[in-house]
């Protein structure tokens, strides 16, 4: 093995290492006491039920992630790359169909593959603990439309990306940049109005105290809020959410009928001013251009190992082709990857607590907002104590407490 599979080895080695360890030590946590704070929120009953819940995903995590280490590693050392890539040469298609067939068909098995693992999470730990309302019929359509929405959204892409590698010449990541900044630009904003309603149904806010409270706070931070939406995410999961997506005359909130049974009304419209904190505080055009800024390295650094000899050898490859080279840059970069997931998550968390204080400040309704929080913990089992090192690598939010804390101290006169 040369020193491009030691590095890419090494980097999936450690973090598979890494993520054991966090794991662990979160279910080391489990034993702590229920926090004063959540004192009349959990009863003995609930407080069992969430520990027994992050037990039973934490371990169902355990699993995931040795078999897909491990399937990786089997394919990679048995030569399964270069075997696949021989078998769709000899088809006799144009390298361009070659390649979409070569990355469909790793991506489908990839997908058949952790098949039987979805079904588990969903109709097992999911309905164990009163979570799941997804039907076999939804389940089966969501797959359909998932796949007919990759090849039909991701195929074009993908083509126009090995089309640009293999006869741009050296601006070929520049073009492939600006292409896929663009295709990304173009999905979000199509994306509420045309792609997320084939999952779900969103359906304009009523008439009545909730709209009006909901109207007056936007007004009054001056908010051009042209509709809220219910989403029907009672068809899926007992969950509750909200969330802010699109841009421009797109954008919308939504927010899950679930929500709305299980919150008064200024529970929900301090939610709501969460969601408009982050478009406020410019979170999401920040989330935009960080992740274009990235997407061009990431097609800088892909121009130069992409044809590299020793990066195919690494992977027992008797050919060298542009859609197995853009396969190992992406695990070549994985280590790049593993550095910067928890430094994205650490913006995302002070995003959070960022959104957080703009709703207490502007709405007044901080001590709503911690109700609404303690809720969605409590209906969500979510953990509350999380281990530092498991809220360092994968937590996008703050554990509660510490929201919770932070908008006690900056809006006390709020709350």
């Amino acid at each position: 093995m040369n020193i491009y599979g030691l590095v890419i080895l090494g980097a999936l080695l450690i973090s598979y290492a890494l993520n054991i360890l966090a794991r662990v030590l979160n279910l080391r946590t489990l034993g702590d006491p229920l926090p004063a704070e959540f004192e009349g929120v959990y009863d003995a009953r609930d407080y069992a039920r969430m520990q027994e819940y992050t037990r039973a995903n934490t371990r169902f995590g355990f699993i995931t992630a040795t078999f897909d280490l491990a399937v990786l590693l089997l394919f990679w050392f048995a030569g399964g790359f270069n075997w696949l890539d021989l078998l769709v040469r000899g088809w006799g298609f144009s390298p361009l169909v070659s390649g979409l067939l070569y990355i469909g068909l790793l991506l489908l098995g990839s997908s058949l593959l952790s098949l039987p693992f979805s079904i588990y999470d969903t109709f097992v730990i999911e309905e164990r603990f009163g979570f799941n309302r997804t039907t076999v019929r939804t389940f089966v359509l969501d797959l359909l439309k998932g796949l007919a929405l990759s090849v039909l959204l991701g195929g074009p892409l993908l083509a126009g990306l090995l089309a640009f590698f293999g006869h741009a010449g050296e601006w070929a990541w520049f073009y492939a940049w600006l292409v896929t900044a663009g295709y990304s630009l173009l999905v979000s904003f199509v994306a509420p109005a045309w792609i997320m309603p084939l999952f779900n149904k969103f359906t304009p806010l009523a008439e009545g105290e909730l709209k009006s409270a909901i109207l007056a706070y936007a007004e009054k931070v001056r908010f051009p809020l042209k509709g809220v939406f219910v989403m029907d995410g009672s068809k899926r999961s007992n969950k509750s959410n909200a969330f802010f997506t699109g841009f421009g005359r797109n954008k919308r909130i939504a927010l899950f009928d679930t929500l709305i049974e299980k919150h008064a009304t200024d529970e929900l419209v301090a939610v709501l001013a969460h969601e408009i904190g982050h478009y406020k505080k410019r979170h999401i055009l920040t989330g935009m251009l960080i992740s274009i800024a990235h997407m061009g390295i990431i097609f800088f650094l892909l121009s130069l190992f992409i044809r590299l000899a020793g990066l195919h050898e690494a992977f027992g490859m008797e050919q060298i082709s542009l859609y197995a080279g853009l396969l190992f840059f992406g695990l070549l970069y994985s280590p790049v990857e593993m550095l910067l997931g928890p430094l994205m998550n650490l913006l995302s968390r002070r995003h959070e607590f960022e959104a957080d204080r703009f709703a207490a400040g502007t709405s007044g309704l901080g001590e709503a907002l911690i109700t609404a929080l303690k809720k969605l913990s409590r209906d969500n089992l979510s953990h509350l104590t999380p281990h530092p090192f498991q809220v360092f690598l994968h937590h996008s939010h703050p554990p509660v407490l510490k929201r919770i804390e932070s908008i006690r101290m900056h809006h006390s006169g709020a709350v």
